[in-house]
């Protein structure tokens, strides 16, 4: 008990950073977001599971040290950058594609045939984990939460606990967002709202390609 009371201040600060990072919408938010209305629960869900697990991921890498390596070696974070970079480039290409096309809204956010809820999931790993941006973070929230010589257990608890956050508010966004009130505007503005998103993801994959390590 004493030595939990001894990490724990650690351990909450590390939790509070990391939800203090979920409240700034990235790339990964607003692919759930974008799925969720244009093609339904499951599927943003499915995107939301990704980026959660995408996250756990990055957890585990940055509890590890593998996090600590990438910031010591340019070579490696340049590529993450350039495909991320890459990656949020295709993500503006699919949806200002979305904002031009001439299809029935409805048919689109109810219509399952190729959208299978593991293609999202990928997606929504890959969105996750080509975000240099989320390497970084997770190297700051593992260096607030671990003290010098802190036993393994404290890293597992600040991965797992921060997943048992991602989790939830991931799919708080993907459900929120597929319900009948947000699919009803983006009937009524699809485009306007493909269009914004295209515009993020482009202006977000030039930075990162064109951002200096």
């Amino acid at each position: 008990m004493d030595q939990l009371l001894f990490y724990l201040p650690g351990i909450l600060l590390a939790y509070t950073a990391f939800l203090i990072s979920m409240m700034s919408p990235g790339p990964n938010v607003l692919a759930i977001m974008g799925t969720s209305m244009s093609y339904g629960r499951p599927q943003g869900v499915a995107l939301a599971l990704g980026v959660s697990a995408g996250s756990f991921l990055w957890g585990t890498f940055a509890a590890t040290g593998l996090s600590a390596l990438l910031t010591a070696y340019a070579a490696a974070i340049t590529i993450i950058k350039f495909a991320g970079g890459l990656y949020l480039l295709w993500l503006a290409y699919k949806a200002f594609r979305a904002a031009t096309a001439e299809q029935d809204v409805k048919a689109r956010v109810f219509d399952r045939e190729g959208t299978t809820g593991l293609r999202h999931f990928l997606r929504g790993l890959t969105v996750q984990m080509t975000n240099p941006k989320a390497a970084l973070a997770w190297v700051a929230i593992i260096s607030l939460g671990l003290k010098p010589d802190a036993p393994a257990w404290v890293a597992a608890v600040i991965v797992l606990g921060t997943t048992a956050l991602s989790v939830p508010i991931h799919l708080a966004y993907a459900v929120i967002f597929s319900s009948q009130p947000m699919v009803r505007l983006y009937a009524r503005a699809r485009r306007p709202i493909q269009a914004a998103l295209g515009s993020f993801f482009a202006f977000a994959g030039i930075k990162m390609l064109t951002l200096r390590s």
